[in-house]
């Protein structure tokens, strides 16, 4: 029988927002910071407008954020290649390292969770999911900014 649409998308926004929020309480960088990073580390070197844009906040607000990173060594600026009025931000080693341990922490977590209790029945059942969660992303204008490990 073919799920209900609606009930399955409300349990799925439940369930998705469940396990993002019981994952993110071990992150060792404030969402903030951890999400400007991850922006950094996934797409590469941009200008303060264009984090902004990405994380949909007045130029103004993404400037303050940016200050602060860079006051805390997690990035360095460089000219832009061709616009000489513009300047780049990327992450330094530092902010690398900040980001790649908090990402292995939040996958740390998942694992151990799916380690602890679920069968292998389970497991494959979750396994063969990803790919359709994926299509859904991508049919909903979504990008997933990393390739998939099992895909």
């Amino acid at each position: 029988m073919k799920p209900d649409v609606e009930d399955l998308a409300h349990d799925l926004r439940l369930v998705t927002g469940a396990l993002i929020r019981s994952v993110e309480g071990g992150n060792t960088l404030p969402p903030i910071t951890g999400a400007v990073l991850g922006l950094l580390a996934r797409r590469g070197a941009m200008t303060s407008s264009d984090l902004a844009a990405l994380r949909r906040v007045r130029p103004q607000t993404m400037a303050v954020t940016v200050k602060e990173l860079l006051e805390a060594g997690y990035l360095a600026t460089a000219p832009h290649p061709v616009d000489g009025r513009k300047i780049l931000l990327d992450l330094t080693a530092r902010g690398r390292t900040a980001v790649l341990a908090d990402r292995e922490g939040r996958v740390r977590r998942i694992a151990d969770g799916l380690g602890a209790g679920l069968s292998d029945a389970d497991l494959q059942t979750l396994a063969r999911a990803v790919p359709v969660l994926a299509r859904l992303v991508d049919d909903l204008g979504g990008a997933i900014d990393e390739p998939l490990v099992n895909a």
